[in-house]
């Protein structure tokens, strides 16, 4: 019993992780994000409820399905294959919700401009949107995920280099 248990730590946090804080805790965060842009002082409210609410009644009612149906119902999901399936499930529908959140909080308008002669001047942002338009907020999420995964950078370091990337640009008015 304790060897199943143990072996089942790790699917089951992964599912719960996924759910909760990749996708719960994202959700309220932009539920109240909103309300907090809007200038509402209800904003962290919102998110402390609609956060804590689905999470304290999982933790009730799978802790009691839990107990009530053993280890005997775990061995059956298992079996049948349906870990594989939640697990999958789980993981797309928070790669989503990032990709869905990156999208529209993660940001680059630049302000350089090329003066070409003649009174003409060509705006860098112009043509980084008709290339593809947030390409550069992409590339930059794309190349943190990478720094993360395959560098084994750390996370602190890397937000230092956001940070010093961002002012080293604002310095030379790039953005």
């Amino acid at each position: 019993m304790n060897a199943t248990k143990a072996s089942l730590m790790g699917p089951f946090s992964g599912i719960g992780d996924t759910l909760f804080w990749g996708i719960l805790r994202v959700v309220a965060a932009g539920i109240a994000m909103t309300f907090g842009t809007q200038g509402n002082f209800l904003a962290p409210i919102v998110f402390l409820i609609v956060y804590n609410v689905p999470s304290f009644w999982c933790r009730w009612e799978l802790t009691k399905l839990g107990y009530s149906l053993g280890s005997h119902y775990i061995e059956d999901m298992y079996e049948s294959g349906m870990m594989d399936i939640l697990t999958k499930a789980a993981s797309v529908l928070g790669l989503i919700m990032l990709g869905g959140m990156t999208g529209n909080l993660v940001t680059f308008k630049s302000k350089m401009i090329f003066h070409l002669g003649g009174g003409q001047t060509l705006q860098l942002q112009s043509i980084l949107d008709q290339i593809f338009k947030g390409i550069v907020p992409l590339g930059l999420t794309l190349g943190c995920f990478y720094l993360l995964s395959k560098k084994n950078v750390s996370f602190t370091a890397l937000m230092i280099g956001v940070i010093i990337l961002s002012l080293v640009l604002a310095f030379f008015g790039i953005a």
